[in-house]
């Protein structure tokens, strides 16, 4: 089962900043707006110390982990050589009214 849940409004977030999202109290999502005006979004952990990505620098489609500069592409959750490692991505629409939606599997819950 998929669920389509509503996380902001383009508005709500700057360009190269994010958003942090909580669904079903055990999975963070980071939302992020690239400079290009898509929209990005990947758990919020990144795989080598578990840094919160959502406090990380965004440089064209990747994020930097603030904790150990980790490069991470949002688009595949590939890390970027020499290190190595993967995160879940999720699908994100933008409808006509700039409401933002991230898709996740085998859920229906959504807190702040």
């Amino acid at each position: 089962m998929t669920t389509k849940l509503l996380v902001a409004k383009l508005t709500d977030i700057d360009v190269k900043g994010s958003r942090r999202i909580t669904v079903n109290d055990d999975l963070e999502i980071a939302v992020f707006r690239l400079s290009d005006g898509t929209v990005r979004a990947v758990e919020n952990r990144c795989p080598h110390k578990g840094g919160s990505l959502s406090e990380g620098m965004v440089c064209g489609s990747h994020i930097h982990c603030p904790l150990h500069d980790w490069k991470i592409d949002l688009r595949s959750g590939r890390v970027e050589e020499p290190d190595d490692g993967c995160i879940t991505t999720f699908p994100t629409e933008i409808d006509a009214n700039g409401s933002i939606y991230v898709t996740i599997q085998d859920t229906n819950t959504l807190s702040a």
